[in-house]
């Protein structure tokens, strides 16, 4: 499918272009005048595509990509004109006009969080870097001042002006969350999150399956927001750092079609392609169509991603209480499966280029991943409301890679060459599908001076391995006579293992030998012999009974929320030997916000967490086991203010958070993937985040963090104390974008930004010195050009060519970050 994409292009390009309205002129009268103007949003951003029309007339337009609009040939008197815009408060205001004149207005739209559950089903119109309102916290329409818990969240509008173009390149926006490796792995207060698990990824607020090995693509997402911190009170099973929730875009009900390109450093070439609109004359029928496609290379030898997106949404309003959405979002990816850079065993970061991959130029990864969402919404009345969603998510994984197996090449005499690494073959296939069933009434009441938001929703989900999941396997060293092979090395036995001239054991896998420049080529496996794995067809559920109530009573606002969770997991499903494993747990929630003054709101929170740590959610048959649940617990108190106006949005929090039964690598040479499980560990420390506008056009976002995240409780003493992995103590981030409006400059703008991290240790491997990972600093910078539809920028990434690396799990597998890079795209809005 991915080779025709650009056949697609040309119609959707050809479509477009026949179908711009064609303009004529307008004649005036005498008797008439004219009504202009410019529409705002509260931060000072121009409010787009606004519908602005004449009360009780067939006469309106909409504002156009500055705010600004027009309405010529109005009969001379008073008229009332009507602002509205999906998730911003109606204005009618009148208006005199006087025959032959134009009356210039200005307006600014508050943003109404009555409206934002309507908006999260048939998209959203505001721009720019600040985010006031999400239901992602609550499940109920709230400002994000609000809510008792951090919420931290990066826009499409910052995404566009970084060039960004995976969630991993945005996170560094949001305090306290950074990469744990190249893969969807994330860091949350020191806490991973990880693709193919049902925790810590939603889409929409849904569970969906992802991929580990790939970053998740953003082209079709309106914004990027973390829930820092348990969430389990919301949506059940849920990391105890936090969670990643990707706010799709939907469908507006103004015609809008944009097209881009990139193309860049490491052979980038992307393109991007939105529409959307009413379907209909009435506009009770809307519809989106976001496509994407990629195909770049890597600063990593033998690494490029070919990735396809398409993404169609439908909103269906047949009248001012119902909305239905349909979404479809189809994610294609062709690959290989980058393990990181190994360096030589003395540890040196340097030794080896950081271009430098362990891949062979026959290994591919091909995966497929497809989310499929109807969501209703009604509104019974003012105050009664039904929401009821429904997601299909499914995944698809096909690999072959040549990849370390955890240690260096034995020499015969028990040392190790530390140029060489000892590899094995993986050959694999799986399928996964999730189905995600979300029902939930709110409620909206008042009891004396008390105004209630009452949330009552059952949910059900679950998750199978399909049949036929199963893995190939080469590795280990020859036996004395061939005819099988030996894990590990003995040097004390070694008359049982096939010796090389110099009297080192062969290996099945040849080492893959860190010096050599062609140790990348083809691979013969014909005398590969395999051991085979299989995934027995597995499937986990859970249900969640859960209530809410948001009680505001003057200054104060109280949450509190309680989840009764079940969850099953059925090993060896549909076989003779299924053996359910069965869980349940209470999950308390509580919050509550003080308003200081109109500007500045206090909060604090207590929140519970859950998540099950079965034999189907580690998904390996080695990893030994069975495991107790992780418990999460977090107590936090911060402040959320609006300055400048409304324009910039500040927050502030101070958090403990408790986790206990953490897994790790057990560093076992005969099982390199048991794992134990560690008592208790506990993050600490506070974060800062600012996002919005300073001026109509000067944009900032800014974000520090300090996270003391250590293991607490250990039944081996010497990791108590011990910072957490890829858990760094202090984090920064700053960007910031000036546009020049006015005089012969106008138009070009200039963006700058860094962000720093501080060391961090990588897996812990019991038994040896656990590595460090060095700290650093990267500057980007970026230059812009707007001419009214048309739009140019050039970015560049790492300016001043740092070498650091943004993550890693050992000196075997280090994960480098870009050096230097430039990206060019250019841009049309019909």
């Amino acid at each position: 499918m991915i080779k025709h994409l650009p056949s697609i292009y040309i119609y959707f390009l050809t479509l477009t272009i026949l179908s711009l309205p064609a303009y004529s002129q307008i004649n005036t009268d005498q008797n008439t005048g004219t009504i202009a103007g410019t529409v705002k949003q509260a931060d000072g951003l121009p409010a787009v595509y606004v519908n602005v029309f004449i009360k009780d007339t067939q006469k309106g337009t909409s504002t156009d990509a500055d705010g600004k609009f027009k309405i010529a040939n109005l009969a001379a008197g008073k008229h009332t004109i009507v602002l509205s815009a999906v998730g911003f408060n109606t204005i009618e205001k009148e208006v005199t006009v006087n025959s032959g004149e134009t009356s210039d207005l200005a307006w600014v739209l508050d943003e109404s969080a009555m409206n934002l559950q309507l908006v999260e089903i048939i998209g959203r119109q505001e721009r720019g870097y600040k985010n006031t309102t999400s239901f992602i916290g609550s499940k109920s329409a709230t400002l994000l001042k609000d809510l008792p818990q951090s919420v931290g969240y990066v826009t499409k509008e910052l995404a566009q002006d970084q060039a960004a173009y995976r969630v991993n390149d945005v996170v560094k926006n949001i305090s306290g969350v950074n990469q744990f490796s190249f893969y969807n792995d994330i860091t949350i207060r020191g806490h991973r999150i990880q693709g193919q698990r049902d925790s810590g990824n939603l889409v929409n607020g849904m569970r969906a399956f992802t991929s580990f090995w790939k970053q998740q693509l953003i082209p079709h997402i309106e914004r990027v927001e973390v829930i820092k911190g348990p969430a389990s009170a919301m949506f059940g099973n849920a990391s105890p750092g936090g969670t990643i929730n990707r706010v799709t875009k939907k469908p507006l009900t103004e015609t809008r079609q944009t097209i881009s390109a990139t193309v860049g450093s490491f052979s980038t070439f992307r393109t991007l392609a939105d529409f959307t609109g009413p379907m209909s004359k009435d506009e009770t029928l809307l519809y989106r169509l976001n496509l994407g496609y990629e195909n770049s290379g890597s600063f990593r030898d033998m690494q490029n991603d070919k990735n396809l997106v398409v993404a169609p949404s439908f909103s269906f309003l047949p009248n001012e209480k119902t909305r239905v959405n349909f979404d479809i979002v189809y994610q294609g990816s062709q690959g290989r499966l980058d393990r990181g850079q190994a360096v030589f065993g003395d540890g040196d970061l340097y030794s080896v280029p950081i271009s430098k991959a362990l891949n062979a130029a026959n290994d591919y990864l091909n995966e497929e991943s497809i989310n499929a969402t109807v969501s209703l919404n009604h509104q019974f009345t003012d105050n009664l409301s039904f929401n009821s969603i429904y997601m299909r998510s499914g995944y698809t994984e096909d690999l072959l890679e040549h990849r370390t197996a955890n240690a260096y090449a034995s020499l015969g005499d028990g040392s190790l060459d530390i140029e060489k690494v000892e590899m094995r073959v993986f050959i694999r296939k799986r399928v996964w599908n999730n189905d995600n069933f979300n029902n939930y009434f709110n409620y909206n009441f008042k009891v004396g001076n008390i105004e209630n938001k009452l949330l009552v929703g059952y949910d059900y989900f679950q998750q199978v391995l399909e049949s036929g999941g199963s893995q190939l396997e080469a590795r280990g060293y020859y036996s004395a006579d061939r005819t099988e092979t030996i894990n590990t090395y003995d040097p004390d036995q070694p008359e049982l293992y096939a010796l090389d001239d110099e009297g080192n054991p062969i290996p099945m896998v040849a080492h893959f030998d860190l010096t050599d420049p062609d140790a990348n080529s083809l691979r013969d496996m014909s005398g590969y012999s395999y051991t085979t794995r299989i995934y027995s067809q597995s499937k986990l559920s859970s249900h969640g009974i859960y209530i809410q109530n948001q009680a505001t009573w003057g200054k104060f606002q109280l949450m509190l929320g309680l989840r009764k969770e079940y969850y099953t997991d059925l090993l060896n499903y549909k076989s003779d030997n299924e053996d359910p494993v069965t869980q349940d747990a209470l999950i308390p929630r509580i919050g509550l916000v003080y308003a200081l003054n109109p500007a500045v709101n206090l909060y604090g929170t207590y929140v519970q967490g859950y998540q099950p740590q079965t034999s189907s959610v580690i998904n390996d048959v080695n990893a030994g086991g069975p495991f107790d649940p992780l418990i999460g617990e977090l107590f936090e108190v911060g402040a959320k203010s609006d300055l400048f106006k409304g324009r910039l949005s500040a927050s502030i929090a101070v958090y403990h958070l408790k986790q206990k039964g953490a897994l790790y690598n057990a560093s076992d040479a005969t099982n390199p993937d048991l794992l134990v499980q560690i008592g208790e560990e506990v993050s600490k420390g506070v974060e800062v985040d600012f996002a919005g506008s300073i001026t109509d056009n000067w944009s900032i976002v800014a974000s520090y963090s300090y996270n003391d995240a250590t293991i607490t409780e250990s039944d081996d003493e010497t990791e108590i104390g011990q910072q957490k992995p890829n858990a760094p103590k202090q984090t920064g981030n700053v960007w910031t974008k000036y546009m020049i409006n006015k005089g012969a400059l106008q138009g070009i703008g200039f963006g700058l930004g860094a962000n720093f991290v501080s060391e961090r240790y990588g897996s812990i491997t019991r038994g040896t010195t656990t590595p460090i990972f060095p700290g650093y600093e990267v500057v980007d910078a970026a230059v812009y050009y707007q001419l009214e539809k048309f739009r140019i920028q050039m970015n560049i990434n790492n300016v001043f060519n740092k070498t650091h690396w943004v993550g890693g799990y050992d000196f075997l597998r280090a994960f480098p970050g870009a050096p230097r890079n430039l990206l060019t795209t250019i841009s049309y809005t019909f």
